[in-house]
């Protein structure tokens, strides 16, 4: 199994769907864990709850909230992470947001909207933990971008532009800070999340006949390659982007 004993990770939108699953996944490989929740309704409970879900599994945990649209709360977040558990060993940007038009009747604030969260909100929390990162001489920074990021959907051009800025972002920061801090990226397919609570069985059907793998993925089917991503035994991966996707870019 692999190992995190002694490490220190940060995950932001961590209160949920697969940012969820990677803070316990994290937490059950023996890394302190930092969750991070946006400022919403309802989102200190759930980040709550995931904290006493590893605090009950022996581990430990400390939820944060962090709004990755700005630099204040984020700056804050991490100064607070630091103050409790010095300066992360792990740092996963997970935090995003799905919206859905085509181009030409998109709205601005739309557009805006997708790339503040998905792409700026990824800098900023990276900005502002790598200083203490690169001083320790250590780390490994996770970004969740999406197999959209290499791939494209209609409809989707804003996201898929954000995600792909993501992959964008790993490959020339990991050229930066590489191998003081290694940094790579997961791009995970469609996953069975609240954000795909809505889509209709028709176009779930049609996806599953579409993958190779036959069907749509589970939390748990991306928790393990962030686990190694964050770990010793990925020693060797820099600027890379794993893709837990059922074969649905194939890149």
């Amino acid at each position: 199994m692999v190992s995190l004993d002694g490490k220190t990770a940060l995950v932001t939108g961590a209160s949920s769907g697969i940012g969820r699953g990677i803070a316990i996944g994290l937490a059950e490989a023996g890394a302190a864990v930092g969750v991070s929740h946006p400022p919403f309704e309802g989102e200190s409970e759930r980040a709550a709850a995931v904290v006493s879900e590893i605090e009950a599994g022996g581990g430990t945990a400390l939820a944060l909230e962090g709004d990755v649209r700005s630099a204040e709360s984020i700056e804050s977040m991490v100064a607070a992470f630091e103050e409790r558990f010095g300066a992360p060993d792990v740092l996963c940007n997970n935090a995003g947001i799905v919206t859905q038009s085509e181009l030409a009747e998109m709205p601005v604030e739309m557009w805006d909207g997708m790339i503040e969260v998905n792409l700026r909100g990824v800098f900023l929390t990276t900005r502002f933990a790598l200083p203490g990162m690169l001083d320790a001489g250590r780390g490994s920074i996770v970004n969740t971008a999406s197999q959209l990021g290499i791939k494209g959907a209609p409809e989707l051009v804003h996201y898929s532009a954000a995600k792909g800025g993501v992959i964008a972002f790993t490959r020339a920061l990991a050229r930066e800070v590489s191998p003081t801090v290694r940094v790579n990226a997961i791009a995970p397919g469609p996953i069975e999340t609240d954000l795909l609570a809505d889509i209709s069985e028709e176009w779930r059907a049609a996806k599953e006949a579409e993958l190779p793998m036959g069907r749509l993925g589970q939390v748990d089917d991306v928790v393990p390659t962030v686990v190694f991503l964050a770990s010793d035994e990925s020693g060797y991966y820099t600027g890379q982007t794993l893709s837990p996707d059922g074969g649905d870019a194939m890149h």
